[in-house]
């Protein structure tokens, strides 16, 4: 089954693509979650109509996303965490923590978007990438350092 993407499907394409997709997977997820339509010839000559107006929101999301991501590899990232002995962390720095941090500066990012392969466990600075475009991707710097407060008293 041929389809026209309205929106961008990571496995698939960006908005304004034709793709070939199985049958049950076009009409059973796509269509109903106006991801996709069906490449009739009526569609097909909405699709020649609407390319103009899906490149301008398509570039418009690139521009966010890269003004964005200028704006997150400018941000101070501090972390205070308690530790132990050899510096390693009780607990860990993980993917939803980071989402957080960037919350509180007033950027709302998906945690998926943030490409933490482990938890952070030492104290140190860590460069980690956040995907906010198919094009485009920030690196985030982060810094955990060791807390003030004395965890065992907690």
């Amino acid at each position: 089954m041929k389809v026209i993407l309205i929106e961008p499907v990571p496995t698939l394409g960006k908005a304004g693509d034709i793709v070939q997709v199985a049958v049950g997977y076009g009409r059973n997820f796509l269509i109903p979650k106006k991801l996709a339509l069906e490449a009739t010839p009526a569609n097909l000559q909405l699709l020649e109509r609407q390319r103009e107006s899906f490149l301008q929101k398509a570039s418009k999301e690139k521009r966010k996303a890269q003004d964005l991501a200028v704006k997150i590899e400018n941000l101070p990232c501090t972390l205070a965490r308690p530790t132990g002995e050899n510096e390693k962390l009780f607990g860990s720095v993980t993917s939803m923590d980071l989402q957080k941090l960037l919350g509180e500066q007033g950027i709302t990012v998906d945690r998926r978007k943030i490409l933490l392969t482990n938890p952070i466990k030492n104290l140190g600075s860590f460069t980690i990438p956040v995907k906010l475009h198919p094009e485009v991707t920030a690196q985030m710097k982060v810094t955990v350092v060791p807390s003030a407060a004395d965890p065992a008293k907690s």
